[in-house]
């Protein structure tokens, strides 16, 4: 749940996929129901998925009649006992990660703007952002860069330099290396 300047209360729905800690979708609203989870959850799980289990905590939109649904889709529903936060360690830990890099820094104007946001954090958490969980590695890496053998670990080869790009307005930074113009 976040707030906005104007003082509405959001709620941010995710979906992470498990093994890879790759967030698969992420959306607002400012009133939760289960048609509108049901919307996301056929949003972010293609049809031809390979995934098997849909693991999810005991709020009140997550009925039945959503579970069916979710069955439907070919999943098997798991819900986290009750009152039991470590079952779900690692939606425990995006939340915590979510929260502090980008919904308690930046503070939204709008549901509109709390989605672009989210959708710009996402990008850098899937691409950019290394995952100590994936010992450092990062969900969605990019190719890798062709380097030449170098004489010394910690020097940048002579044809490359390395580039920063500034993500939520220079909050985050990505970095990369890049070949240099003759």
């Amino acid at each position: 749940m976040v707030v906005t300047a104007t003082f509405r209360l959001l709620y941010v729905f995710v979906v992470m996929e498990h093994a890879t800690r790759r967030m698969l979708h992420c959306n607002v609203t400012a009133h939760p129901t289960a048609p509108w989870v049901l919307q996301q959850l056929r949003e972010a799980i293609p049809a031809d998925h390979g995934y098997r289990f849909l693991l999810h905590d005991r709020d009140s939109m997550f009925s039945q009649q959503l579970d069916q649904h979710i069955h439907h889709l070919g999943l098997r529903v798991l819900k986290t006992p009750p009152q039991r936060p470590q079952v779900n360690a690692l939606c425990e830990r995006l939340r915590g990660t979510l929260r502090q890099e980008c919904v308690d820094v930046v503070i939204p104007l709008t549901e509109h703007h709390r989605r672009r946001l989210l959708s710009t954090w996402v990008q850098h958490d899937n691409h950019g952002r290394p995952h100590m969980s994936l010992e450092p590695g990062i969900p969605q890496p990019p190719a890798p860069f062709p380097v030449a053998r170098q004489t010394h670990r910690y020097r940048i080869p002579p044809a490359l330099r390395v580039v920063a790009r500034p993500i939520l307005g220079g909050l985050h930074h990505e970095y990369w290396l890049e070949a240099q113009a003759a």
